[in-house]
């Protein structure tokens, strides 16, 4: 019994690597995976003798595509239709393998078994080189955040085993795959039918020094790929057996949680604290992605399927608007203002495509102006959901910054999205922007007018808007400038961007939704300032232009000074005055500008400073004498 639990113990110890297969038609994925699992010894003898029958009884001359190309219709055309899971294990590593198709008609298929793959294994015949659905699969691999690519170079007994074939093949794909993003790429001469470079080193071309398919599959590393960073627990059931228990179940999307842990529930925002962590084998002291747990938590609060568990300082964005990129699966095109199931984790909402902004040629990369995404097109859209969902960025949680599109009538999947980095907020119109909540309320002018302020306070009042990175020093340039005014007779007040977070603010966060909301009021508040005659100045990073040009338009054009200190991030992150560069670079700080968020540079500022060249008198300095100029 003893030996038993020791060789059980030592068969759960290997991890698991996911992979899938992608390439053209007849590149040979399915020969490839059947002769991997062949000379890997990872298939049973009843399943080798059915494959010898059916070949006439010629010993190892068999079809290895049958292996995995389960369907008649796949037998009878010699093609990959559907995705083909298969699984199988060695002494060091378990494997699961989804055998995807290569023909273009098939390309939906191809990114179902790309979602959940750590590794792809694309495969190009030697004969043809790359090909256009080569490069359609790298780039779907790509976007669906597939880390590493291995390019098995196959058919290379075709060829003569010929070096240069191989080379010619390695140096167009290296060419084509550097604008892609992988973290690894790595190049194999194989023969799938002879098994040259499968499991075992071909005699065939002793100039390749690399390992063979298998043995790189078996040593490659991608315990790094998880991020462990951002918990985010989708509750896709609440288990009650009976009155004392209490439990929700889920898989780990992402991160790391103990009990202990506060937790804040979205969208509700109730927070708790995780009590225990509840399992079919007892209970844990901690769990990670990708686990399957049962968390319970120390309040009796409201929390159901599709409600996400997060903790408080990490938060994702809570967005009703999205840009993501789309990968089309259906013979209807992606249709503008039609109305979809969004299907995100356990969530399931409806929302539609506000606009779609261009397609992506898989051939050169390059942007087409398009408002149409057909069947197996890649492009980016912006979307609109009736209710928030929580999303993280793609590339950096492939659980919460994907969803489906599904088509409520035929209840068939139609697209596959991703987050992008730089999503924007929904693009309200203006009428929307500036309309209030009620229709029943009117703006109350008073007897005192702005020129009346002015010749009072013997100044014409102006906000400026210091805009730059954190660290650039917008802070302390307000502060020294609002001194200077002051000094000089003249009424100002700053608005910093943290003091507003504790009070008129504290209720936003950093996503691009809350950013524009937090520049939004701030320009409101800025604009009543300004009609009591007041110097405002503000210092916010506002990294937006179309935040910062909406804030001109509610101030006014002829009120608003953008101010750009233009320090570059290797001055600002040397300054680092708060260490939130440090902290955003280590993962602790999400949607952080310069870093994991975008900042947009002032086209036309007004004023441009190099804070990094000119000292904080210089800048005062400079804009004290732009404000006489301009505001006397």
């Amino acid at each position: 019994m003893s030996a038993l639990h020791t060789w059980l113990h030592r068969d759960g110890e290997p991890d698991l690597l996911r992979f899938t297969t992608a390439g053209s038609v007849d590149d040979g994925k399915s020969t490839l995976i059947g002769r991997l699992l062949h000379d890997a010894d990872a298939l049973y003898e009843d399943h080798v003798e059915a494959l010898k029958k059916r070949a006439g009884g010629r010993g190892d001359e068999f079809d290895f595509s049958l292996i995995t190309d389960g369907l008649k219709a796949e037998r009878e055309q010699g093609i990959t239709i559907d995705v083909a899971y298969r699984y199988f294990a060695t002494a060091t590593r378990r494997f699961i393998i989804a055998d995807t198709p290569g023909h273009e008609q098939y390309t939906r298929n191809m990114a179902t078994g790309a979602s959940t793959a750590d590794l792809a294994v694309t495969l190009i015949d030697a004969r043809l080189g790359v090909l256009t659905q080569s490069k359609r699969h790298a780039f779907i691999s790509s976007l669906l955040g597939v880390p590493r690519v291995v390019v098995a170079v196959n058919k290379m007994d075709l060829v003569a085993f010929d070096r240069s074939v191989f080379q010619r093949i390695k140096d167009e794909y290296s060419d084509f795959a550097a604008r892609l993003g992988f973290s690894g790429l790595t190049f194999i001469p194989v023969s799938a039918l002879c098994g040259d470079n499968v499991v075992h080193r071909s005699r065939n071309m002793p100039w390749f020094d690399g390992e063979p398919l298998l043995t790189y599959l078996e040593n490659v590393y991608v315990g790094g790929d998880r991020n462990l960073i951002d918990f985010r627990f989708p509750v896709q059931r609440v288990v009650r057996p009976d009155q004392d228990f209490r439990g929700y179940s889920g898989q780990i999307a992402s991160g790391v949680v103990r009990p202990g842990d506060e937790i804040v529930v979205l969208p509700s925002g109730k927070r708790s604290k995780i009590t225990r962590i509840v399992t079919f084998d007892g209970d844990l002291d901690y769990a990670f992605a990708p686990l399957c747990v049962t968390l319970c938590i120390e309040d009796d609060i409201d929390v159901s399927r599709g409600d996400m568990i997060v903790h408080p300082k990490n938060l994702p964005q809570v967005e009703r608007s999205v840009e993501a990129m789309v990968v089309w699966m259906n013979d209807q095109p992606l249709e503008v203002a039609k109305t979809y199931m969004v299907k995100h984790g356990s969530a399931v909402v409806k929302g539609s495509c506000a606009e779609i902004q261009y397609r992506v040629d898989p051939n050169t990369l390059h942007r087409e102006d398009g408002k149409r995404l057909g069947l197996n097109d890649i492009g980016r859209a912006r979307f609109t959901f009736f209710k928030p969902l929580f999303v993280d960025e793609y590339r950096r949680n492939r659980q919460t910054g994907g969803f489906v599109l599904i088509d409520p009538l035929t209840n068939v999947t139609v697209g596959a999205a991703m987050v992008i980095a730089r999503a924007r907020p929904d693009q309200f119109s203006r009428q929307a922007t500036t309309e209030t909540a009620s229709r029943d309320i009117s703006w109350q002018p008073g007897k005192v007018t702005a020129e009346d302020r002015a010749r009072l306070l013997r100044q014409q009042a102006a906000t400026i808007w210091l805009t730059g990175l954190s660290g650039s020093g917008k802070t302390t340039i307000a502060a020294e400038l609002e001194k200077r005014l002051i000094e000089a007779g003249h009424a100002c007040f700053v608005l910093d961007g943290d003091n507003v977070r504790h009070g008129l603010n504290r209720d936003l966060g950093f996503s691009p939704n809350d950013r524009k909301e937090n520049i939004r009021r701030v320009a409101e508040v800025a604009k009543l300032f300004n009609d009591a005659g007041l110097f405002v100045i503000t210092a916010f990073i506002s990294p937006y232009r179309e935040d910062r040009g909406a804030a001109r338009e509610i101030i006014a054009a002829d009120r608003f000074i953008e101010v750009y200190l233009s320090a570059g991030i290797d001055v600002c992150e040397q300054r680092d005055p708060k260490g939130l560069y440090a902290k955003a670079r280590a993962g602790q700080i999400a949607e952080f500008t310069g870093v994991s968020a975008p900042y947009e540079p002032p086209v036309e500022a007004d004023v441009t400073i190099d804070t990094g060249v000119s000292s904080v008198a210089e800048s005062v300095a400079a804009l004290f004498d732009f404000l006489s100029d301009r505001c006397r």
